[in-house]
């Protein structure tokens, strides 16, 4: 077991950071500073920070609510925060402690690093 944090990140659909959606731009981030798993969540509907209600609709899922979620390390955490930032990604997120780990027999081979 480790204690780390769960970080979450939360946009739309269609919201973009430069030619890349914000969802790939965070996931290539986790890439480049070595965090090596997410999971992108799509949500019905939601309310963003300026109050305006953001849902998929039959038609149109350009505004539909995206979560990206990192469990992570105290170092990966810091290192996906600061790059983030450095990246200028316009994002809003949560951090929240969490204690994590794999359950099975190839657990501990697929993340060497944090045996």
């Amino acid at each position: 077991m480790m204690k780390g944090y769960q970080l979450t990140f939360y946009t739309e659909k269609n919201r973009r950071h430069g030619n890349q959606t914000v969802v790939e731009c965070l996931l290539s981030i986790a890439k480049i500073v070595g965090v090596h798993g997410a999971t992108v969540v799509a949500a019905a509907e939601g309310i963003g920070h300026a109050g305006a209600r953001h849902a998929a609709r039959f038609f149109e899922l350009a505004d539909q609510p995206q979560q990206v979620i990192f469990a992570v390390t105290d170092g990966e955490a810091e290192a996906l925060l600061e790059a983030v930032r450095a990246g200028s990604v316009p994002v809003f997120y949560t951090r929240c402690p969490i204690e994590f780990g794999l359950i099975g027999a190839h657990g501990d081979a697929k993340h060497p690093a944090r045996r």
